[in-house]
């Protein structure tokens, strides 16, 4: 195990706990806590942060998700445990984690119309941008 780089949350306080605090309201939105946290672990996944991994799997056992669904998560758009809603926010948050790859084309964002609203949009989009600068801050430094 590594040795923390920098204390961020000391260092960068006031920045840091505006990121806890967008948390919390996330958490508490019309999303659900269930899906925001699946959303959170698929992007640790992607970005390889093993501190959120643990994190994020833990929370959403604690939801009471099923340990099978944990489980093929990185393999969700073959397995049937994931509904269209789930499917339609995980695409999302991986279209906007690999933003740099292919930008985020309407044939992605349109599917999300038909499962959240406008402010559930945002609020997702806005979760997605929030875990991945946890994931860069925990990677970077050595969280």
């Amino acid at each position: 195990m590594s040795l923390l780089r920098l204390p961020f949350a000391t260092l960068s306080p006031t920045a840091y706990q505006g990121l806890v605090a967008t948390s919390q309201v996330l958490a508490d939105s019309s999303l659900g806590l269930p899906l925001v946290e699946l959303v959170y672990l698929r992007i640790s996944q992607i970005n390889g942060c093993a501190f959120c991994l643990g994190k994020h799997a833990q929370t959403l056992r604690e939801q009471g998700v099923a340990q099978a669904k944990l489980d093929r998560l990185a393999g969700w758009r073959i397995s049937e445990l994931f509904d269209a809603r789930e499917r339609a926010a995980l695409e999302w948050a991986e279209t906007l984690t690999h933003v740099s790859d292919k930008g985020a084309p309407d044939a992605l964002y349109e599917p999300l119309k038909a499962h959240f609203s406008d402010a559930e949009i945002s609020d997702l989009t806005m979760a997605v941008a929030l875990m991945n600068a946890f994931n860069r801050l925990a990677v970077g430094m050595k969280l």
